[in-house]
């Protein structure tokens, strides 16, 4: 077992000056240069198809985070198209995730399972001051966010089902910044996923605080809706859209089905997911499909918990007093992996 750790960002201000924020951040940070590294090979796939295209649909969606770009650029000493390259979450490749919700109707709780190598060790907390709601979650490429809920109490995870056949459009991780940053209820995030171009197949989970709870699920040619409280890495409407091989995920699913009708409560629902003898938590890091971070999200009572690697302990975060002013006392949120080589933000990458 090695160490891993999350850095845990809080901000308060405008798009543009969190941008600039993170990017002084960055200019000290291994993340950038790591970035590269690893996408050295595929660069060309990396660039942005159609900047214009981007800039059109998200000034409609969330104009706000073009200022965000803007700020990252600026102090990062970056022209534009690069930033949007790096930022923009538009035209991405997109690494093979695993993943695992359930939701009740107070929380909802989730495995992000991907490869170390990608993630990118960053929890943030941002409150907008000039438009947008309010958003707590770990964040991926800076601007996009992994999981998260926002201060009306909507919270959003999403689970990868394939990168084939894709399409112009958002990668899933700026498609979560954009539902939790705009959306106050289930209704209109499934509205906006109806609207959004995807670039890769996904479910996204939504639950909110009047305890509604639905899958989306979303392909770069159709988006179907269902009620559910499970959800894995693959489609029950679309199942034109699923991998050839399921077994797994449809394995996966009734365990968690199985194992949580035993569980009495939230801190026990967590267990199932985090604790490897429920047969959830994964450790198949090599294979993109290891459980990183277990989230756990109360839109009720506006708080959450997050732990890196298994069967430990979660830091519990009061979101409410946050966006009150009152700023968390965490710097690092420390775990263990079961994986030789670490994180992004964690020190230069050698041999990638």
């Amino acid at each position: 077992m090695k160490k891993f750790y999350s850095d845990v960002i809080q901000y308060r201000g405008s798009h543009y000056d969190f941008g600039f924020f993170q990017g002084e951040q960055l200019r000290e940070s291994s993340i950038l240069p790591n970035r590269e590294k690893q996408w050295a090979s595929r660069r060309n796939r990396h660039f942005l198809i159609n900047p214009e295209a981007f800039i059109s649909v998200i000034s409609k969606v969330a104009p706000a985070i073009l200022e965000e770009i803007d700020g990252l650029a600026d102090a990062l000493e970056m022209d534009m198209d690069e930033a949007f390259r790096l930022f923009g979450g538009y035209y991405r490749e997109y690494i093979r995730s695993g993943c695992s919700i359930f939701t009740d109707s107070d929380f909802m709780v989730r495995n992000y399972d991907s490869h170390p190598r990608g993630y990118e060790g960053r929890y943030t907390f941002y409150a907008p001051t000039d438009e947008g709601y309010a958003v707590i979650g770990p964040s991926m490429q800076i601007t996009g966010r992994i999981d998260g809920m926002n201060e009306k109490g909507l919270v959003m995870g999403y689970n990868f089902t394939h990168s084939k056949n894709s399409g112009d459009g958002f990668i899933c991780n700026m498609i979560g910044r954009l539902i939790l940053e705009t959306c106050a209820d289930a209704e209109e995030a499934i509205s906006l996923l109806e609207k959004l171009p995807h670039r890769h197949s996904f479910s996204y989970i939504l639950l909110d605080a009047e305890g509604a709870s639905y899958v989306v699920e979303a392909s770069p040619r159709k988006v179907a809706v269902r009620q559910s409280n499970v959800c894995t890495n693959h489609f029950h409407l679309l199942d034109e859209e699923n991998r050839y091989r399921q077994e797994e995920t449809r394995q996966r699913e009734q365990t968690i089905q199985n194992e949580q009708q035993r569980a009495a409560n939230p801190y026990e629902a967590f267990k199932v997911m985090n604790n490897p003898a429920h047969g959830v938590f994964s450790n198949k890091y090599d294979a993109s499909a290891g459980t990183i971070h277990t989230s756990v999200y109360f839109p009720k009572e506006l708080k959450a918990w997050y732990v890196i690697g298994p069967d430990k302990e979660p830091v519990i975060f009061d979101f409410n007093k946050w966006l009150e002013g009152e700023n968390v006392n965490v710097r690092q949120i420390k775990g263990m992996l079961d994986y030789h080589r670490p994180f992004v933000n964690m020190g230069e990458l050698s041999d990638n």
